[in-house]
């Protein structure tokens, strides 16, 4: 059951807009400030091929398919099951595709990368949290480590991707290997972020050969 009871502006938002959460704008301003969805490496490709990881309930998956439409194919992986309440059909076409499972259990690993390359890797994923800042920081990390792994398997030089990301004192080491990856690497905290939250998002841009 979610902490935040009362809907805001970035909920009510999304209703309106037909996406099953507020989560879709934090991608969105990341989107139009970085352009995620046009990274250098799809500017020749007649389709952006993108993997979205942690993608229940679906609004970064509808924001892409919306943004794109016949220029998408996107991956969506997520350990539970998806919805269509929203998707007004988007999802059961041939630009979509959706693999239930574990995003670190080594099949849905081999089935992920044997749908790749991508020019997008994004990842929303985030840890069942337990009120517990240090265990919760932790189980975040290791799976923006996992979603970094993705990119390096599957992400085409020149690809873009952002993960969210739990700060504490070991998450810097993750953009640093960002860094490392990407022609540029940094640190973002969309508006739609609720102000209490210590999420954030690392964005690795350009990927490097």
């Amino acid at each position: 059951m979610s902490l935040y009871k009362q809907p805001d502006y970035w909920s009510v938002k999304a209703k309106k807009e037909h996406y099953p959460a507020r989560s879709v704008y934090k991608l969105q301003e990341m989107d139009e400030k970085f352009g995620l969805s046009s990274p250098n490496a799809a500017r020749k490709s007649e389709t952006v091929k993108i993997l979205d990881l942690g993608a229940v309930p679906g609004s970064w998956s509808l924001y892409a398919l919306r943004r794109l439409g016949k220029r998408a194919f996107i991956l969506g992986v997520d350990i539970s099951p998806l919805s269509p309440d929203y998707d007004r059909g988007l999802f059961e076409g041939d630009h979509y595709c959706f693999l239930q499972g574990d995003m670190t259990a080594g099949e849905i690993k081999q089935a992920i990368v044997a749908q790749g390359p991508f020019h997008l890797v994004m990842s929303d994923a985030a840890p069942g949290t337990t009120g517990n800042s240090g265990v919760d920081t932790f189980c975040s990390l290791t799976l923006a480590e996992a979603a970094l792994e993705y990119a390096d398997r599957t992400l085409l030089r020149g690809g873009n991707f952002v993960v969210k990301v739990f700060q504490g004192r070991d998450s810097s080491g993750l953009l640093k290997d960002i860094r490392e990856r990407f022609k540029t690497g940094k640190s973002f905290k969309p508006q739609a972020c609720r102000r209490t939250s210590f999420e954030t998002y690392y964005l690795g841009l350009d990927k490097l050969g």
